[in-house]
C-alpha cells in the first residue's frame, strides 16, 4: 500500500487527453454546434478529422474516467476500512463536493462539465459497492445494455423533425455570435436560458434525460468496481496474451460499431451500435494502453502519470485555458479555428500540462483541488485520514 499502482495514473493521464480531444470540439463549436458542423465553413481535411475525432475518440475517453473513478472508489473504500472508518459517510462527502464544484464549473465556465453527473453517480454507487464481483458484473452489463437501446435511431442528431431542427439551427447560429463576440456575462446568460431542449422537449422529458444521465454512467463505474475488487492491475505481466486478445478484439469491435451512423446512416439500429460502440472501444484502450505503459520509465509514460495524478486540476485547468482561446472575452476564436488545427492545439495542451505536472510533482505531493476535495472528505487541514485508535496508519498515496 506504500506505492501507487502507476499503470492507474497513467491510464488517468491518458483518458484526460482523450477527454481534451473530444471537448476541444465542444470548446470550438457548442455543446450542439459540433453536430451542426453545416453552419461552419469547414474544409475537407477537417470533416475528416472531425470524423475521426467522432469515430475514435468521442464517447470511449470519458468511459475510461468513468471506470477509473469505480476503481479508485474501491482503493479509497479499502483504506478506510482499514482506518475503521465509516466509509459511506466519507464517500457521500467526497461526491457532494464533486457535485458543487460540476455546478459551479458549468454555471459559470463551461456546460460540457461532466463532474456534475460523477456526483450524482457516485451516490448510486454507494449501493454497490458490498456487492460480490459476479453480482456487479450481472448489473453492468443489464444496465449497459440497456443504455445501449435507448440509443436508437437512425441518427445521432438531436434534432430531428423540420421544427427541431429549425429550432437548432437558431440556436446555433446565435451561439456563434455570441460565443464569438460577447462578453462573460452574455455568453454565461446565453448558455443558462436559451438551451434549445427547453424549446424542442416537454419539461418532463428534460426531467427524465436529466435522471437518467446518471444511470447510463454508471455501468463504466461498475465495471471499475469489478477491476478494483479483481485487483486487475496488479499482474498484468501474468496476463499479457489474454489481454492482448482482448484489447484486439474489443478496439475492433469498437470502431466498427462506431462507424454505423456512418455506414448505414438510415437504419434504426445504427443508433445502437454507436452508443455500445463507445464503452466497448472504452475497455479495448484501457487494456492496450495498460499493456503499453506498464513497466515503461520514459518520459512520456511519467508525463502521463503526472498529468492522471493531478487529474482534477488539470481537467479545470483545461476548462479554463480554452474559454480564454475561444470565448469572447479571450481570443475569440469560437469557430474559426478549425478542427485539424483543434487537434494541434489539444496536443501543445497537453504537453504544457505534462510539463508543469511533472514540475509540480517534484515539490508537491497533491494538487490544489485534489487538496480540497481531501480537505473537505476527511474534515482536516492536511488532507490525510485521522487513524482510529490502535490502527497502524500507513501511506495514503495510493488513494486517487
Amino acid at each position: 500500500m506504500k506505492t501507487r499502482i502507476t499503470v492507474v495514473d497513467r491510464l488517468r493521464g491518458i483518458s484526460l487527453f482523450g477527454i481534451l480531444a473530444a471537448n476541444m470540439l465542444i470548446f470550438q463549436y457548442g455543446i450542439y454546434g459540433k453536430d451542426e458542423m453545416s453552419h461552419y465553413s469547414l474544409l475537407k481535411i477537417d470533416e475528416i478529422t472531425h470524423l475521426v475525432l467522432k469515430i475514435v475518440i468521442e464517447s470511449s475517453f470519458m468511459p475510461i474516467f468513468a471506470f477509473l473513478f469505480g476503481y479508485g472508489i474501491i482503493k479509497m473504500q479499502e483504506n478506510l476500512k482499514h482506518k475503521q472508518l465509516p466509509v459511506k459517510r466519507y464517500l457521500a462527502r467526497r461526491f457532494l463536493l464533486l457535485f458543487i464544484i460540476g455546478i459551479l464549473h458549468s454555471t459559470f465556465l463551461w456546460e460540457g462539465d461532466i463532474l456534475t453527473s460523477y456526483g450524482l453517480t457516485g451516490f448510486l454507487l454507494l449501493l454497490f459497492l458490498n456487492r460480490k464481483a459476479k453480482t456487479l458484473l450481472v448489473w453492468a452489463i443489464v444496465m449497459l445494455t440497456l443504455s445501449g437501446l435507448l440509443g436508437y435511431g437512425s441518427s445521432a442528431e438531436v434534432a430531428t423533425t423540420a421544427e427541431e431542427k429549425e429550432i437548432m439551427s437558431e440556436y446555433v447560429t446565435s451561439t456563434i455570435d455570441i460565443y464569438r463576440n460577447g462578453s462573460f456575462s452574455e455568453i454565461m446568460s446565453h448558455r443558462m436560458n436559451e438551451d434549445p431542449l427547453t424549446e424542442m422537449l416537454p419539461g418532463g422529458a428534460i426531467l427524465l434525460v436529466l435522471l437518467l444521465s446518471p444511470i447510463m454512467l454508471l455501468p463504466m463505474f461498475l465495471f471499475g468496481i469489478i477491476a478494483a475488487k479483481q485487483q486487475w492491475f496488479l499482474n498484468i505481466d501474468n496476463y499479457q496474451n489474454r489481454w492482448k486478445k482482448l484489447a484486439t478484439g474489443f478496439v475492433i469491435s469498437g470502431i466498427l460499431l462506431k462507424m454505423m451512423p456512418y455506414l448505414f446512416p438510415d437504419l434504426g439500429l445504427s443508433g445502437i451500435g454507436y452508443t455500445l460502440g463507445g464503452p466497448l472501444l472504452a475497455f479495448g484502450y484501457i487494456f492496450l494502453f495498460s499493456l503499453l505503459l506498464n513497466n515503461q520509465n520514459n518520459i512520456l509514460a511519467k508525463g502521463f502519470e503526472a498529468i492522471g495524478r493531478l487529474s482534477l486540476t488539470n481537467y479545470l485547468f483545461q476548462t479554463i485555458v480554452c474559454i480564454l482561446i475561444f470565448y469572447g472575452f479571450g481570443l475569440g476564436l469560437f469557430g474559426k479555428l478549425g478542427v485539424l488545427w483543434g487537434v494541434g492545439l489539444t496536443i501543445v495542451i497537453f504537453s504544457a500540462q505534462m510539463v508543469t505536472s511533472l514540475l509540480y510533482l517534484k515539490t508537491f505531493r497533491i494538487g490544489p483541488f485534489e487538496k480540497i476535495l481531501r480537505m473537505w472528505t476527511y474534515f482536516t487541514w492536511s488532507g490525510r485520514i485521522k487513524t482510529a485508535n490502535n490502527v497502524k496508519d500507513f501511506d495514503l498515496r495510493q488513494i486517487k
